[in-house]
């Protein structure tokens, strides 16, 4: 769960009602797909004779606030609130794949929206805390003197 990633990093810290970090203003821009979307583009490039690199990934682009905004937006009753941090020098402004040759040789686009993905991630990190925080009570640890 803190695997560094954005979308993971905004859902934890949402779930757990802890500020969502921004580093800079946000302005940076993002795609993203669900892992359902990835794995039927693959399979459609195996079954496909199609021999020249091609990226798979979301052609909608959105901004790191835009995003923090749709995560908070899908926590009805979340305190968390969106802090901006120091802007990181080594941050790309922009990560957009260019999907074109995916769509004209594989007939292939993304069809999970960010919303609904975003519904189904969160769902399940909301499980993982609940096992997680089950089993460290399960633990018994020796009191230290």
């Amino acid at each position: 769960m803190n695997d560094g990633r954005v979308i993971s990093h905004f859902v934890r810290q949402t779930l757990q009602n802890e500020p969502i970090s921004i580093n800079g203003l946000g302005e940076q821009t993002r795609s993203f797909q669900y892992v359902s979307d990835l794995v039927d583009g693959l399979i459609n490039l195996m079954n496909n004779n199609f021999s020249q690199p091609v990226n798979l990934g979301s052609a909608e682009e959105l901004t790191i606030s835009e995003l923090a905004h749709v995560v908070l937006e899908a926590f009805v009753g979340s305190s968390s609130e969106i802090v901006n941090r120091p802007a990181m020098q080594d941050d790309p402004h922009s990560r957009k794949p260019d999907v074109t040759r995916a769509e004209k040789y594989l007939h292939w686009h993304t069809k999970v929206s960010i919303v609904a993905g975003l519904n189904t991630t969160i769902e399940y990190f909301r499980q993982e805390l609940k096992r997680h925080s089950h089993s460290q009570r399960s633990i018994w640890r020796p009191k230290m003197r």
